[in-house]
């Protein structure tokens, strides 16, 4: 077998699992991004969520406190 054959052989394969790790890693992070995207929007829908559960509390206080005075 020719020594030039051999040599790409060798570097073919390191150079091929370098770009299957890069890959890998490429994958992670945009795993971990989108994870980071969903949390996120999970952490803003329970705000809004809250917020407009105490605004309607107190909408509702305020009508109940009005027609008990009337």
């Amino acid at each position: 077998m020719p020594t030039w054959l051999r040599a790409a052989g060798k570097w073919g394969s390191v150079f091929a699992i370098l770009a299957l790790i890069v890959t890998l890693l490429k994958q992670i992070i945009g795993f971990i991004a989108f994870l980071t995207m969903a949390i996120k929007l999970l952490v803003f829908l329970i705000f809004a969520a809250l917020f407009l559960g105490i605004g309607l509390m107190i909408f509702r206080g305020w009508n109940s406190k009005r027609k008990a005075q009337e």
